[in-house]
């Protein structure tokens, strides 16, 4: 925790602020507005990601640029997908090539824009991937690990081709890509699998491992069974469960909705929990991966919006009865540092 506020988040926010600067140069106003949103209000999704540099400080700088890097073009594509005024599973995959090219090292020769009413972002999607392109050069150990990252890069981008098309169609398209794919994750259900495709968590590990010179390829083996399907389910499966009041507003696709009841609800996620500290005890450095189970139990359940919504506040209610003690030292830690954040954000009090 120490390593993380004082030397992490504040790299953190120096290389966000960066990308905000260079978003504000976008000559399009639809996509400046984008990218700017997309760093105003995620600006945690880039803060969450780079715990992992925490844990190799000697490479903390190049990895807190790839994860932010990699993050920003994450969240900035999410925002103008959902917000896209061209809809179409073209546009979608077609953007969505610059995050596999990012991982890749090379550039695709399409334009990424080739599909979208808007184009001209004056080369930051580009840019964006140049970063991650110069970061992932530097990692030694990267080429034990390319494959898995390439493969689960692209079940993501699967993912946010599926769930943004026209309504009528997400469903149907989810269910048959499950099909095509469920013997990755035998013991979830669609929904599921499908909030496992949606974390960057295992890739963001994958960077930081291949930034070790001697990673073993039975290492690597046992971080991805660990973490997809498990902890990346958890992660988003608890992203959606606070957003599940405003998707139901939004009438936007939520993968928390389709469980019958709060009880299920509970003890899926529960079982998931279970199974993700099942499979870190085969990990050499397993404390520091426990942490990140109970951290995102931690962050998400303290998250002011979870008291809004009586099936959520239920459920976060059952899982933190039931959770250990470092997730409710989480949970209060991240209280306190949400309730610090409001406090020095707070607007002055008109006298």
């Amino acid at each position: 925790m120490y390593r993380l506020y004082r030397h992490i988040f504040p790299a953190v926010r120096a290389e966000v602020e960066r990308w905000r600067k260079r978003a504000e140069r976008i000559p399009d106003p639809e996509l400046r507005k984008q990218a700017l949103d997309s760093i105003s209000n995620k600006l945690f999704h880039c803060e969450g990601g780079s715990v992992y540099a925490a844990a190799h400080m000697e490479w903390k700088d190049s990895l807190v640029r790839l994860i932010v890097a990699y993050q920003t073009i994450s969240d900035y594509l999410d925002n103008l997908c959902d917000r896209s005024t061209t809809l179409g599973a073209q546009n979608f995959d077609r953007l969505h090539q610059a995050m596999r090219d990012a991982v890749s090292g090379t550039f695709s020769l399409i334009d990424y824009y080739e599909f979208n009413k808007e184009k001209d972002d004056g080369g930051y999607l580009k840019a964006l991937v140049a970063v991650c392109h110069t970061e992932i050069r530097k990692l030694p150990g990267y080429d034990l690990v390319r494959d898995d990252v390439c493969e689960l890069v692209s079940l993501y981008c699967d993912l946010q081709v599926h769930k943004h098309v026209v309504k009528e169609e997400r469903e149907v398209r989810l269910l048959a890509w499950w099909q095509e794919h469920k013997q990755k994750a035998p013991h979830l259900f669609w929904n599921e699998f499908a909030a496992a495709t949606g974390s960057t968590l295992a890739l963001f590990h994958m960077f930081q491992i291949a930034s070790y010179p001697d990673v073993s390829p039975k290492r690597v083996t046992l971080l991805r069974q660990a973490y997809f399907p498990w902890i990346c389910s958890l992660h988003i499966l608890l992203d959606y469960l606070i957003d599940l009041e405003e998707d139901e507003v939004g009438g936007d696709l939520n993968f928390i909705a389709y469980y019958e009841s709060d009880k299920i609800i509970y003890e899926r996620i529960h079982y998931i929990v279970q199974e993700a500290k099942k499979h870190i005890q085969l990990l050499p450095d397993r404390k520091f991966h426990s942490m990140i189970v109970d951290g995102l139990l931690g962050l998400y359940l303290s998250d002011g919006k979870v008291q809004r919504h009586p099936t959520v506040k239920r459920v976060a209610r059952w899982i933190i009865r039931s959770s250990s003690l470092p997730t409710r030292f989480f949970f209060l830690n991240s209280r306190g540092y949400r309730g610090s954040k409001a406090v020095l954000q707070a607007p002055p009090t008109a006298k």
